[in-house]
């Protein structure tokens, strides 16, 4: 059997574009599926590639990345986050963070060799782990302990054959924003057993009600066996640029910067300078009106959806989505979601796809325009109507 043969298809990505094909065929689909802003790139972004372009930005950059974007992510990670790195050599480009996670995983491990991952969790992780030739081992993260694996559960999940442990946060799909008593039972694993945590960071500038994202890097012991994956395909709504950044120790970064030659060169050098505007302080400040709308958005949807009879919602604290426990309406999350399509036109992503242990649950994308999020409840409110008479 060939290995691709061997790994499901992206279910988020698959249902995104198979909404997407109804919808250009006259139907009047609601995709609430994959994990898109309603809003294009911000203009002035847009306006920094074009100026990139015309100056002549248009070859390929170094595999490491442009200097003057690897030298702006050092900045934000001190600025933000109190990180200091050494843009030179613990930095590098990567073409958003799912590539990101393939050069992490081809630094760290060898073909036979095991990493851990979160019940639920992002849907490639375990495919990108089992393509690369290793073993993705699930452990379940705890609905009562802020969706966290305890210490005691990955212990029993590991073997001699564990390399690393993938960590999201915030959390893809259940939008909890990991505090530090939350990630320091996995620091502590991570420092005991010599795993290398690869963070997931993707949605560390989209958190709500005042909450900060703390890197795990920031842990004591841990700055020297993490490597962080970040990216501007959700906070800036670039998902087509295919623009992120890793950072690391400098021996790890270094192998990833060799995969990168062999595999894609480089990222793109026109994407590198349009996000150097993006992430440096003046375009940072020039996104808060546009992550406040979303914050809104994702606090009044998920109430809303609260609100309707046989579903369970908490409150998100970061990221795109609503995560809901669909078993009081008698339904699994797969044939909820069936359903749902079938008889409302509403694309949603089942939690099966996030792993077997999240059966019963059901993501919705909550950034959508607020029409298409009120059109979406009435649609919803009416399948649950049907189901619970």
């Amino acid at each position: 059997m060939r290995t691709i043969d061997a790994v499901d298809a992206s279910l988020t990505v698959a249902i995104a574009d198979a909404a997407a094909a109804r919808r250009a065929a006259g139907e009047p689909m609601i995709d609430l599926s994959a994990g898109r802003a309603a809003e294009p790139t911000p203009a002035f972004i847009v306006e920094a590639a074009t100026a990139a372009m015309h100056a002549g930005h248009t070859h390929q950059a170094p595999a490491r990345g442009e200097p003057s974007f690897l030298h702006v992510v050092a900045e934000r990670l001190l600025r933000v986050y109190g990180l200091r790195v050494n843009p030179a050599a613990e930095v590098m480009a990567t073409a958003g963070c799912k590539q990101g996670l393939m050069l992490a995983l081809l630094a760290v491990m060898e073909r036979g060799a095991e990493v851990l991952v979160e019940d639920p969790c992002f849907v490639s992780y375990a495919p990108t782990i089992a393509l690369l030739g290793g073993t993705p081992v699930r452990v379940a993260a705890d609905p009562a302990r802020r969706w966290c694996a305890t210490g005691a559960t990955l212990a029993a999940a590991s073997s001699p054959r564990t390399r690393a442990v993938i960590l999201c946060s915030p959390h893809n799909p259940a939008g909890i924003v990991h505090t530090r008593d939350d990630l320091e039972p996995l620091a502590h694993a991570a420092r005991t057993h010599d795993w290398v945590v690869i963070a997931d960071e993707v949605y560390e500038a989209v958190t709500w009600g005042g909450r900060r994202h703390t890197p795990i890097a920031s842990l004591p012991g841990m700055r020297e066996r993490t490597i962080g994956l970040m990216s501007l395909t959700k906070s800036h709504a670039m998902g087509g640029w295919r623009i992120g950044h890793a950072y690391g120790p400098g021996h790890l970064i270094a192998r990833m910067v060799k995969a990168q030659q062999h595999l894609s060169t480089c990222a793109s050098s026109i994407a590198q300078h349009a996000a150097s505007v993006a992430l440096a302080a003046a375009g940072e400040a020039r996104m808060t009106e546009l992550w406040a709308t979303w914050e809104r958005r994702v606090a009044d949807f998920t109430r809303a959806l609260a609100g309707l009879g046989g579903l369970r919602v908490e409150p998100a604290e970061g990221g795109f989505y609503a995560w809901a426990d669909v078993r009081a309406t008698g339904l699994d999350g797969d044939e909820f979601c069936r359903r749902l399509l079938r008889e409302q036109q509403v694309a949603a992503v089942p939690g099966s796809a996030f792993g077997p242990g999240s059966a019963g649950r059901v993501r919705f994308t909550a950034v959508k325009d607020d029409d298409e999020l009120a059109a979406a409840l009435g649609r919803i409110d009416r399948f649950l109507r049907f189901l619970l008479d």
